[in-house]
C-alpha cells in the first residue's frame, strides 16, 4: 500500500512564507497609491508643523524688536507714529506681545490724556479669555480705576468682587475702590472692616496700608495694631 508523502516542518514554512508575500505583493499593487499619497500627505504635515513653529519664533523675535523700537521712540518722544505700530501688535500671535502692546497702547493714550482709548484698551484686555489671568485682572483695576468717578457703586462692588478678598494678589487695589463705593453707598461699617482688613493684610502695599489705617479710623474701626507691623 502507498505511504503518503512526507510534508516535513520545512515546506509547510515554506508554503505559508510563500502566501504571505502574495498578499503583501497584492496588497501593495492595489493600494500603492494610496500609501504613497499618504506618505506625501504626512511628510508634508510634519514640514507644515516645523516651519510654522520656526515662523513663530522669527516672528515673535521680530516683535519684540518692534517693541523695544517703540519703547527708544516713546523714551526720545518720537510717538506720532506709535499708537498705529501698537494697535498692529495688539494682533500679535504671542500672547505676551499682545498683552504688552495693548498696556503699552493704554498708557500713551493716558499720556495723551485720551481716556476713552485708555478705558477700552484695559477693557479689551480684561474681556480677551486667551490671556492669562495676571494680566486681565491688572487690566481689570486699570480701568476700573480710570472709570471709577462714572460708575454707580454697586457696579464697582460687584466688578472688583472677586479680587476684593484677603490673600489676592489685587487685594490692595480692589480691596480700596470696594471700600469707597461702600462708604458712597452710605455702609462706613462695611468699608471700614474692609479698611481695617487691608491695614492687617501684610502683602498689601505699604501705602495702602497706611490710608488704610487712618480712613478705618475715620469710620470707627480701629485697625491701629497694624502700624507696628508696618514699622517692621
Amino acid at each position: 500500500m502507498a505511504q503518503p508523502p512526507d510534508i516535513s516542518e520545512t515546506f509547510v514554512r515554506e508554503v505559508d512564507e510563500n502566501l504571505r508575500r502574495d498578499r503583501l505583493r497584492d496588497f501593495f499593487r492595489q493600494n500603492g497609491a494610496w500609501l504613497i499619497v499618504g506618505l506625501v500627505l504626512f511628510l508634508a504635515a510634519c514640514g507644515g508643523i516645523i516651519w510654522y513653529q520656526q515662523h513663530r519664533e522669527k516672528l515673535a523675535e521680530k516683535h519684540v524688536e518692534q517693541l523695544a523700537q517703540i519703547y527708544k521712540d516713546i523714551g526720545t518722544g518720537n510717538t506720532a507714529k506709535v499708537p498705529q505700530q501698537l494697535d498692529e501688535l495688539s494682533d500679535a500671535n504671542s500672547k505676551a506681545v499682545r498683552a504688552t502692546a495693548l498696556f503699552t497702547r493704554a498708557a500713551v493714550a493716558i499720556q495723551q490724556n485720551d481716556q476713552k482709548t485708555a478705558i477700552a484698551t484695559f477693557k479689551a484686555i480684561a474681556d480677551d479669555g486667551s490671556l492669562p489671568d495676571a494680566y486681565r485682572n491688572a487690566a481689570l483695576i486699570r480701568q476700573t480705576a480710570l472709570e471709577f468717578d462714572q460708575l454707580q457703586p454697586q457696579q464697582v462692588i460687584a466688578r472688583l468682587q472677586p479680587l476684593a478678598k484677603a490673600g489676592n494678589p489685587w487685594f490692595g487695589s480692589a480691596g480700596e475702590m470696594t471700600a469707597l463705593a461702600l462708604v458712597k453707598q452710605g455702609k462706613p461699617q462695611e468699608a471700614g472692616r474692609l479698611f481695617a482688613a487691608m491695614a492687617k493684610d501684610k502683602t498689601v502695599p505699604d501705602s495702602i496700608r497706611n490710608r488704610s489705617i487712618q480712613i478705618s479710623g475715620s469710620l470707627g474701626v480701629d485697625s491701629s495694631a497694624a502700624l507696628s507691623s508696618l514699622a517692621q
